[in-house]
């Protein structure tokens, strides 16, 4: 089967990640070295990036390039470790002990 690839989709979360990050779009071109209007065709959705070309922009972007195409949102390992740090701080006594119950019926599953 055939899947349908929505490339103004993918353009339109590369632009997305683009803005998170603060970069422009010359700032992603010279990174990925094309020129401004290819990358401004990709988010446009107008050329088709190969997928080699999604990966260099994924990484420009420190993201996963399954995000672009997928659209589900994927986290780096640092950003989860540093998100259940914030988490953890927040914690009281009682909270993390259920935290550390929960994280061991996952290990164990």
């Amino acid at each position: 089967m055939l899947m349908n690839v929505d490339y103004r989709a993918i353009g339109r979360r590369i632009h997305d990640r683009r803005k998170e990050v603060r970069k422009t779009q010359d700032e992603l071109a010279e990174t990925v070295n094309v020129s401004v209007g290819y990358i401004s065709q990709i988010e446009r959705g107008v050329t088709k990036p190969n997928l080699e070309m999604l990966c260099h922009i994924a990484t420009s972007l420190d993201c996963d390039v399954i995000a672009f195409i997928s659209g589900l949102e994927t986290r780096k390992e640092a950003d989860l470790n540093e998100e259940l740090q914030l988490f953890y701080q927040r914690m009281n006594g009682k909270q993390r002990r259920m935290l550390l119950a929960i994280a061991e019926i996952i290990a164990n599953s």
